[in-house]
């Protein structure tokens, strides 16, 4: 049997990579990744030649079998994504599942990811918190926001810069209180930001600025906390 690593990458800055991912990357027969290109870049950075194939959200289902047939073979290999651990919001679960259903071992070589990154340095309750990844782009959105500002405990969720105002516009609408809140954007990259303070607050800076571009991370904290 072969094994499969579950490799985390960086998030933004390409030093929070450990030494372990990349003895990993460098040890495999083959690398599967969300997109060659980015990857690429993270793999020249660090002198590792190794072949890639492209393994995201449209082709996932029927690239399983081919992960399979390299480890029925007895190579080992890798799946990495565009940023952090593979299988959080990105491809990964199939995989993994059909592996350990095959027999083969699975080791996940940890290291960056948004959700913690975020979390910890929202300086919000962080001892209990749910994840809800990206919400419904319409069918469900709502109900979910809504579920959102009725939890007790903090809420972690990923958003994209263009519907991140719709999404404070509408989490407002649901709180029956100014919510605390913290928007994480480019996390670990040169223009990194950390807007925090009261929902109603946060929504007005965001909505008087011409754009927002990057990676976004919100957390959201319970409806009974206070400061």
């Amino acid at each position: 049997m072969a094994v499969l690593y579950i490799v985390a990458t960086p998030i933004g800055n390409l030093k929070d990579i450990t030494h372990r991912a990349i003895e990993v990357l460098s040890s495999v027969e083959m690398i599967a990744c969300e997109d060659t290109r980015t990857s690429s870049v993270l793999l020249q950075h660090y002198q590792i030649d190794k072949p890639l194939f492209s393994f995201h959200q449209h082709n996932e289902h029927h690239k399983v079998d081919h992960i399979l047939n390299i480890l029925n073979a007895g190579q080992n290999m890798a799946i990495i994504s565009d940023a952090g651990i593979p299988g959080i919001s990105d491809p990964g679960f199939l995989a993994i599942r059909a592996a350990h259903q095959n027999g083969h071992t699975i080791t996940v070589i940890p290291g960056p990811d948004a959700i913690t990154t975020a979390v910890v340095a929202s300086g919000l309750p962080c001892d209990r918190f749910t994840f809800e990844g990206f919400l419904p782009p319409k069918k469900g959105r709502q109900t979910r926001i809504k579920a959102i500002a009725e939890s007790e405990i903090t809420t972690v969720v990923y958003e994209s810069p263009h519907k991140i105002i719709r999404f404070l516009e509408m989490l407002n609408e649901f709180c029956v209180d100014d919510r605390w809140v913290c928007v994480a954007r480019e996390l670990t990259k040169k223009f990194e930001e950390l807007n925090r303070g009261l929902l109603q607050q946060v929504l007005a800076d965001f909505k008087q600025r011409s754009s927002v571009k990057g990676e976004i991370v919100v957390v959201i904290a319970g409806k009974n906390y206070s400061e």
